[in-house]
């Protein structure tokens, strides 16, 4: 029998702007995470999250892509 928990299994990665200047610079991370969708070739976005980490200096911004390696609809 096959465990109910595989038919929700999700693929995801994390993304942010290197540390130092620049790292909160929301329409940078937004074109890295855009770059790496892209570069997963054929898949479904389910969902991406954004968090901001204030910091001592610039906020330390992180999207979260999930995915299923199924093709996009259309």
């Amino acid at each position: 029998m096959t465990d109910p928990r595989d038919q929700w299994r999700a693929f995801h990665f994390s993304q942010s702007n290197p540390e130092g200047p620049g790292q909160g610079d929301v329409a940078a991370l937004l074109r890295r995470v855009a770059d790496a969708v892209e570069n997963l070739g054929d898949v479904q976005v389910q969902d991406i999250t954004f968090t901001s980490e204030v910091t001592g200096g610039e906020d330390n911004l992180t999207m979260t892509v999930y995915y299923d390696r199924e093709p996009r609809r259309r």
